[in-house]
């Protein structure tokens, strides 16, 4: 019914059933993992009215499982990628698999499906940091490039009567710079590719 992707790693499509709505996937080696894909492999699709809420569990200092909600799959929506490099050191949450007696190795993390009715994943919030962004990295480094060029420029602003003479310097206005840097970001937001052209 499911299946999960590392990089790198072979396709995972054998989830173990831990109860008749509950399923996971071993993650060994989970320290070096930075996203993980699960996904519905199209075969069962869910019952009417039902989705999977998607959790990441690693092993605590003690060795106690800690789940994390991730997000959902449905079959409006049949595969996610999810963060997980900087949840190994979150707290957990409620979570459906506390009862279970799910056998894990210390350097073991896992992924649990847990199917459930769709009212139930709305009201559910995932981990913050577990989304992948939409906004590509390109776009994400032109962001914060703009930002740290415009902070950098606007320290150095002076007002025309602290300006002391000085023919071989140019000067540019911060309303110059301000004005490049609005243009540029709603070009960039129109067209993150509008550079090549």
């Amino acid at each position: 019914m499911f299946g999960c992707l590392v990089a790198g790693r072979l396709v995972q499509t054998a989830a173990q059933q831990v109860a008749e709505d509950k399923f996971v996937f071993d993650l060994p080696d989970y320290e070096n993992i930075n996203h993980v894909v699960v996904f519905m492999l199209g075969t069962i699709p869910f019952p009417e009215g039902m989705g999977g809420s998607v959790y990441f569990s690693y092993p605590d200092s003690n060795g106690m499982p800690v789940w994390q909600l991730l997000g959902f799959v449905t079959n409006g929506k049949p595969s996610a990628i999810f963060k997980i490099s900087g949840l190994k050191s979150g707290e957990g949450g409620q979570h459906p698999f506390g009862a279970m007696n799910i056998v894990r190795t210390p350097s073991v993390a896992q992924i649990g499906i847990s199917v459930e009715l769709l009212d139930s994943l709305a009201q559910q919030t995932p981990v913050g940091n577990a989304a992948v962004s939409s906004v590509d990295s390109f776009t994400q480094f032109t962001q914060k490039m703009l930002d740290n060029f415009y902070n950098f420029a606007s320290s150095f602003a002076i007002s025309q009567a602290q300006m002391a003479p000085s023919p071989s310097e140019m000067f540019i206005p911060a309303n110059v710079v301000l004005k490049w840097y609005e243009n540029f970001q709603r070009r960039l937001a129109q067209n993150p590719l509008f550079w090549k052209t």
